[in-house]
């Protein structure tokens, strides 16, 4: 099983994708040196797999890259940082 992790720009998401299918998406809006996460979802086809895990880790590894401070709005990334604390330096003050 692949697994692959884009930012897909013109929508404004993060995605997943399992061997080619689309697995999730994590909704973004982007402001002055911030990105706001506002929405995510996972396919019920994926649920307890590890998608959405996978998808925040993947999604925020690439804001670090990007240099920009994360807004947390949406209840899975906030929970997901909050259960990982080596993210907690992009969340922004």
């Amino acid at each position: 099983m692949s697994r692959e992790i884009t930012d897909n720009a013109a929508a404004n998401r993060y995605e997943i994708r399992e061997d080619g299918a689309l697995a999730g998406f994590a909704e973004y809006v982007l402001r002055d040196g911030e990105i706001v996460f506002t929405h995510t979802e996972v396919d019920p086809s994926f649920e307890g797999k590890g998608v959405g895990g996978a998808l925040a880790r993947g999604a925020l590894d690439d804001v670090r890259t990007r240099d920009l401070a994360v807004v947390p709005q949406c209840p899975f990334i906030k929970s997901w940082i909050d259960k990982h604390p080596d993210y907690r330096d992009l969340v922004a003050s």
